[in-house]
């Protein structure tokens, strides 16, 4: 069956790949006989796949994944698929536009969320 995997690399980042024998990969990759990318960044790591039906669905799925921002594959690895929807956007605009932001994160306010803070700026502008 063919698979789509996300490798962590000694440099702590990510390679998003797919094959149909993902022990013989991940093995080439440490060898050094795999992608050039992570021929330099050895040794490397398996900490995500997925098997498919389909060798097309599982390139498909490769080619989405390495278009993710590194948050998003990091909640994907996590199993925090939930949070996938929030972290679509690249902008951090568009999430905070949107009410998206964590607490804790830069731009989040905890009034804003707790009391709709867009009724509150309508109240103030004499809006109602």
């Amino acid at each position: 069956m063919p698979f789509t995997y996300i490798l962590e690399c000694a440099d702590g980042s990510f390679y998003v790949g797919s094959t149909w024998d993902l022990n013989r990969r991940v093995w080439l990759h440490n060898e050094g006989l795999g992608a050039a990318y992570t021929r330099r960044r050895r040794p490397v790591r398996l900490v995500w796949s997925a098997e498919l039906a389909r060798i097309d669905d599982a390139y498909a799925l490769e080619k989405r994944l390495q278009n993710w921002s590194r948050a998003k594959r990091i909640a994907l690895i996590e199993g925090r698929l939930d949070d996938l929807p929030d972290l679509s956007s690249r902008s951090w605009s568009a999430r905070r536009d949107r009410g998206a932001l964590r607490p804790g994160e830069v731009g989040y306010d905890a009034q804003e969320a707790t009391t709709g803070g867009a009724q509150d700026e309508e109240k103030e502008n004499g809006v109602s």
